[in-house]
């Protein structure tokens, strides 16, 4: 995922052995279900980015693999800015990752490992895709895509992960390296109200830059101070 003022991407945690993924082969055709890319492209980054994030989300429905929206798209499923500058980020299970990379190959579209063990890679009508099976520092799991909501994404449905996930994920990946307060408080701002404050804070433990966040947020008056605290 890409940092930008409506997203912050958790480092997440190493991806669990085994997938057996492997780079698309190079000069392989597309398939004759390969997806057709658009005449034109919208001269709204944003909604391409959208595009982008529907016929992924549509792929994955069909072939049935748990899934659920993250970043800064989620961000505005759930009521956010529509300002979208980077990419579309999808959370899926470790242990579907290989299948799903199989699906995007499918569809015709490359799938490209990083070096980063976390994420698989994608392009779709121009616009960066992100499939990821660990946020921050820890894998996906069932629970996780059980919790999400099925909310519309401009006009399609599909799940996005829920508003104590999503903030959860991106503070707890601020460390002494990372740490960018001011990319993740307008997502803050957006969804506070939706947020179970008291499970992100048991959830962060006693980690120093996710509660220098939480202290910001008390501060700003976006969400009320911990019970018991002044």
């Amino acid at each position: 995922m890409t940092h930008n003022g409506e997203d912050t991407v958790p480092e997440p945690g190493r991806r669990p052995e085994g997938t057996g993924l492997r780079l698309a082969t190079e000069g392989q055709g597309p398939p004759a279900s390969a997806l057709p890319e658009p005449s034109t492209l919208p001269e709204d980054r944003s909604q391409a980015i959208l595009e982008a994030t529907k016929q992924i989300g549509a792929l994955l429905k069909r072939a049935g693999h748990p899934f659920a929206l993250a970043g800064s798209v989620a961000v505005y499923a759930h009521g956010g800015s529509r300002y979208l500058q980077h990419d579309a980020d999808f959370a899926i299970l470790p242990e579907d990752a290989e299948a799903v990379a199989g699906t995007l190959r499918e569809a015709g579209l490359a799938v490209r490992i990083p070096p980063e063990d976390w994420l698989l890679k994608t392009t779709c009508h121009g616009q960066n895709v992100d499939v990821i099976f660990a946020l921050a520092h820890q894998p996906v799991t069932k629970d996780m895509l059980d919790r999400a909501h099925v909310l519309p994404v401009d006009s399609v449905l599909m799940p996005v992960l829920c508003p104590t996930d999503l903030i959860h994920s991106l503070i707890s990946a601020f460390s002494e390296h990372y740490c960018d307060f001011g990319s993740v408080l307008p997502v803050a701002r957006a969804v506070r109200e939706k947020v179970d404050w008291d499970v992100v804070r048991e959830e962060c433990g006693d980690q120093p830059m996710p509660a220098a966040f939480l202290f910001l947020l008390e501060r700003l008056n976006v969400i009320d101070p911990q019970e018991g605290q002044p």
